[in-house]
């Protein structure tokens, strides 16, 4: 920015400097004869007129040819001298310098009849030039002006006194005659010079004005239009060069600019673009000097503009013409596997010792016989940090990782980025279940459930428990929808929130394992209920347990309960492992796949109806397990301290139903 200021501020000096030019049209003072046309002229003439002479001056070496009139002794003078025809050229306005002289009237004492000391200066412009006399009539001139002596006149006793006046007048057509008339004066017109002024050539701001004339009138400003020097060009965003041309032939308010094109460098005193030499470089349009070509790279030619990169290193596409080249990345170090289990792998780095001059290295991670539904947390190529994990792996399997280091020149090397490699195995799967699977309860958007936990080796440090992982998901969509709840549980029991109402959900649970997380277990339906009643729903070694119980009309209920109790007794003959007994008074869900199994103790039961209030009550009457519960009266529960109408009747509801269980499964247990 300096610089082009600087650049700028000294062109416009530069051009102030300059002054104005004429242009010549005529000058008598260079010729050797004259000849030009008078009136009146010949034998007919009444009087002398203009005569054709030398004025000499040697001391000044003055030789002019001049014409001369002295008329002073007639009546009536009108003696008229024309110019030649005068192109104007370019002109719009011409100028006319008169050198002459008049004799003071005191010299003609008694002899002078019209004696005068001015004569007029008239002009005719015309389109064509004719050998033809110009007219001499008044009316087809317009007048300049009456001239007088402003120096002075001169006399016998004095010395020739020349006077110098200038005159202008605006120009349209082709050309113009000038006329000097007399009407009794004693005049010599020593010397006549027409010219018309130019704001001349110039350069400004690496820009070249040509010769520019004034314009018509002296207050009128003429705009020029700028060409831009050899090797300059205007710089995008900016207005072409203009320069205004004042009356007086000066330059003024210059606008707009030229730069100097890339591989050229401005010369502020002459002007001009110079190339950049070897080894040097300028990539832009701009008032910038050529600079030194950056590290690894070079230029052997005049008129760089930018500087190619040597053997081994390179330029990104996006990287600015100024930076250094650079190189790819050496290989990332230290790979090491600092997580595994059965279906994942975690890998971890350090940057590479080499960067290769830059700082946009990011990593690509590659496994060589991985599935196709592996996935990268958080990404496989793009990495900026130097952690991965890979999921979605088999266990006991042996993989194969390479992690790439790339840069911005990575692919124009046109080879395979440098890579670390890795090989690591996943654990092997951990067998541990979780047992009996059961929904404590169900509301119309929540569930309640409760499991075993696997058996562990409590010799073993790395088998024991952490946390469990509950999965809850509704039945239409699976475990791949969206949906899909996942819970994470330090007790072998959980709360699922936020369920919708009549909806049928599947959950699942496995253990986290010090060594690794367990299998899930069999998946276990419940429907969410539209009232706020409890259920229950148990599970063993993968069996899928429903029952449907509900307060309905007694025909309904004990209809229900056949169907399930024949479909019980058809399959327990199977299973000689259900032989105890399990109470429920989960009557608001539909049960699929029945399977006796043993039981809740009192404590479970009682919270499961949400009458764990009454817990030690039962414990202080002597009902200390389920086959109690099921022999209770309504006499019983009020001599037990149970004297809620509302609470009777929901233990009783429960106990009613486990009772016509009894009578459909006969020996072989409770259905739940």
């Amino acid at each position: 920015m300096m610089w082009s200021f600087v650049v700028a501020a000294a062109a416009v000096v530069t051009a102030l400097n300059v002054r104005a030019e004429q242009v010549l049209l005529l000058d008598t003072t260079t010729e050797a004869t004259l000849g030009w046309t008078r009136f009146p002229y010949g034998a007919q003439a009444s009087t002398p007129g203009w005569l054709e002479e030398s004025y000499t001056n040697f001391e000044k070496q003055i030789n002019w040819r001049s014409y001369v009139v002295c008329d002073v002794a007639h009546h009536n003078v009108n003696n008229w001298l024309w110019t030649p025809f005068i192109e104007r050229r370019n002109a719009n306005r011409i100028y006319i310098e008169i050198k002459f002289t008049i004799r003071d009237c005191s010299l003609f004492p008694g002899n002078a009849l019209s004696c005068k000391e001015t004569f007029s200066l008239l002009y005719y412009e015309f389109d064509v030039a004719t050998r033809e006399q110009p007219p001499w009539e008044p009316e087809s001139y317009k007048l300049v002006g009456r001239i007088a002596a402003g120096e002075g006149r001169f006399n016998t006793n004095s010395e020739v006194d020349i006077n110098t006046e200038v005159k202008s007048i605006a120009v349209t057509k082709r050309g113009v005659y000038f006329a000097f008339r007399d009407q009794g004066a004693c005049i010599s017109i020593l010397a006549v010079k027409v010219y018309y002024i130019t704001c001349p050539e110039v350069t400004v701001n690496f820009a070249r004005f040509p010769a520019t004339p004034t314009g018509r009138e002296v207050t009128v400003i003429e705009q020029a239009n700028g060409t831009c020097v050899e090797n300059a060009e205007t710089a995008p965003g900016e207005v072409p060069p203009v320069y205004l041309c004042k009356g007086d032939g000066k330059w003024t308010l210059p606008s707009g600019s030229c730069k100097c094109r890339a591989g050229f460098e401005p010369d502020l005193n002459n002007q001009v673009c110079n190339e950049c030499a070897p080894g040097k470089f300028k990539s832009h349009t701009g008032d910038d000097p050529c600079i030194t070509c950056p590290d690894y790279s070079e230029s052997t030619a005049y008129a760089a503009a930018e500087c190619k990169c040597v053997p081994g290193f390179y330029r990104a596409k996006k990287d600015p013409k100024n930076v250094p080249c650079t190189q790819p990345p050496s290989a990332p170090v230290n790979l090491t596997v600092t997580f595994a289990d059965q279906f994942s792998i975690s890998l971890a780095w350090q940057p590479p010792h080499k960067t290769g001059g830059r700082n946009d290295i990011t990593y690509r991670v590659y496994c060589s016989n991985c599935g196709p539904n592996i996935e990268y947390r958080p990404a496989a190529t793009g990495l900026n940090n130097t952690r991965v994990t890979v999921m979605g792996l088999d266990p006991v399997t042996e993989y194969k990782f390479q992690v790439y280091a790339e840069n911005g020149v990575t692919e124009q090397t046109g080879e395979e980025p440098k890579k670390v490699e890795i090989t690591a195995v996943t654990e092997a799967s951990v067998v541990s279940v979780v047992s009996k699977l059961r929904i404590l309860s169900v509301e119309s958007d929540k569930l309640s459930l409760a499991w075993n936990p696997p058996p562990i080796d409590l010799t073993d440090p790395d088998d024991t428990i952490e946390s469990y992982e509950v999965k809850c998901f509704p039945k239409d969509n699976m475990e791949k929808s969206a949906n899909a709840t996942l819970k994470i549980s330090k007790e072998p029991h959980v709360i699922i929130t936020g369920l919708k109402r009549d909806t049928e959900y599947g959950i699942r649970v496995r253990a986290k394992m010090k060594r690794g997380w367990g299998e899930f277990s069999g998946i276990v339906y419940a429907r969410t209920g539209s009232v706020l009643e409890t259920t229950f729903v148990g599970e063993e070694e993968g069996a899928q347990v429903r029952l449907v119980a509900g307060v309905m009309v007694a025909v309904v209920v004990l209809s229900v309960v056949a169907i399930i109790a024949t479909v019980l007794f058809l399959r327990s003959r199977t299973d000689d492992e259900c032989d105890k007994k399990q109470p429920s008074d989960c009557n608001a869900l539909n049960y699929r796949n029945g399977e006796v199994y043993t039981g809740p103790e009192l404590e479970e039961w009682l919270e499961c109806i949400k009458m764990s209030r009454y817990i030690e009550k039962f414990r202080a009457a002597g009902i200390l397990d389920m086959d109690a519960v099921v022999d209770l009266t309504v006499h019983q529960l009020a001599s037990l301290g149970v004297t809620l109408v509302g609470h009777q009747k929901k233990i009783m509801n429960s106990v009613q139903s486990m009772r016509a269980q009894i009578r459909g499964s006969g020996p072989y247990g409770f259905l739940v």
